[in-house]
């Protein structure tokens, strides 16, 4: 997906929601998930001595804490230019591998889509 490519509605609410957290919380990276009922989980990196966790791992978990049974689509708000092999398998865990990731900039530009798979 390029710049020139329109974004659904829905997807580009998922970039806006990680776009957020990641400057509310002042992380590397922000990240949000919509399971398949609509609902979306938003969380930021987490760095903690015990737990480290990206972004988009932290919510696939809350997603699956709160019984979801499948993923639409995820987002990812970094500097990265690349998703990590890690962060699409639990993508890939929960939504399938043809469950798209979005990577964006912190400007919210989304710089590619990826499946999952």
């Amino acid at each position: 997906m390029t710049e020139s490519t329109p974004l659904d509605p829905e997807d580009r609410k998922i970039v806006t929601l990680a776009r957020s957290a990641r400057a509310r919380n002042e992380v590397p990276e922000g990240a949000a998930v919509r399971d398949e009922t609509g609902r979306t989980y938003v969380a930021g990196t987490v760095a903690l001595e015990s737990l480290r966790l990206s972004a988009l791992r932290t919510a696939v978990a809350m997603a699956v804490a709160s019984g979801a049974q499948s993923l639409e689509a995820a987002a990812v708000v970094s500097t990265s230019e690349a998703l990590s092999a890690e962060d699409l398998a639990a993508v890939r865990d929960l939504g399938g591998a043809g469950t798209p990731v979005l990577l964006a900039g912190p400007d919210g530009t989304v710089r590619s889509t990826t499946p999952a798979g």
